[in-house]
């Protein structure tokens, strides 16, 4: 059985960018793994970290990223894949302290990425994939272009295949990777016969659709369209990269 591991910077990444094309991998016999790496509980939050929570309409004394990793599972379910939590906090718990901060740079000092290679690696050989999965970086975030960094300085096995973060890719269909990956050719995934499954799964993420797409139904029609602009009238996924063998791509 060929494994696929997909690097997911936060709890949704992987489901809204490239859920279609999980969800293809497992019908065709692929063992799918969505590895997240930012997913700690940090007990008492305050300030940002705080705010970021109470925006989605949850009390102070949530246990928010707890909340996330159940919707995970469930979302990892639906697509017929594994989760698994790789425990690093959030860029709110490493001192970003403004929704400004998150989209203008790594800071001084946060070298998260150091530990994440290290546990990416750990993670590379236990599964030993056949296929890896990454964003592209579009919208800045630093917790995307910490995970970048990070997959590039582990040994991971194959190149990995670039996925559109989304929804970034939405809000500017023409962003293009503000860390450069490099001379990777584009390819595409028809995931005509797999929309459904990314979007029954992106709606287990009940945390967070309203404050992405402004609720379930909204979600669900922006990344449908979105879909079918990928693929030129038909629902495609895009990404960067050599495609895998075994891979149905154009």
């Amino acid at each position: 059985m060929p494994t696929a591991l997909f690097l997911s910077p936060h709890l949704d990444d992987v489901a809204f960018s490239c859920g279609g094309t999980v969800a293809k991998l497992a019908a065709a016999g692929w063992r799918c793994v969505i590895a997240t790496a930012f997913t700690r509980s940090v007990p008492n939050p305050t300030g940002f970290a705080l705010a970021c929570q109470l925006d989605k309409g949850l009390s102070p004394d949530a246990d928010y990223m707890a909340l996330r990793r159940d919707e995970d599972a469930d979302a990892a379910a639906a697509l017929g894949a594994e989760a698994v939590w790789l425990d690093f906090p959030e860029a709110p718990h490493r001192g970003y302290s403004s929704a400004t901060d998150l989209f203008t740079g790594i800071a001084p000092g946060d070298d998260v990425r150091v530990k994440l290679a290290d546990r990416l690696q750990e993670e590379s050989l236990r599964l030993n994939p056949d296929a890896v999965f990454a964003p592209q970086g579009l919208g800045n975030h630093v917790d995307h272009l910490q995970l970048i960094r990070a997959v590039r300085a582990a040994a991971l096995g194959p190149v990995p295949c670039w996925y559109r973060d989304t929804p970034y890719a939405i809000r500017d269909p023409q962003a293009r990777p503000v860390d450069p990956l490099g001379a990777e050719p584009p390819f595409a995934v028809d995931i005509g016969g797999y929309l459904s499954f990314k979007l029954d799964a992106c709606a287990a993420y009940r945390t967070q659709v309203g404050f992405q797409f402004g609720g379930a139904a909204a979600m669900r029609a922006k990344l449908a369209v979105f879909a079918t602009s990928e693929g030129c009238g038909e629902p495609a996924e895009r990404f960067l990269g050599r495609v895998p063998d075994g891979v149905d791509a154009f």
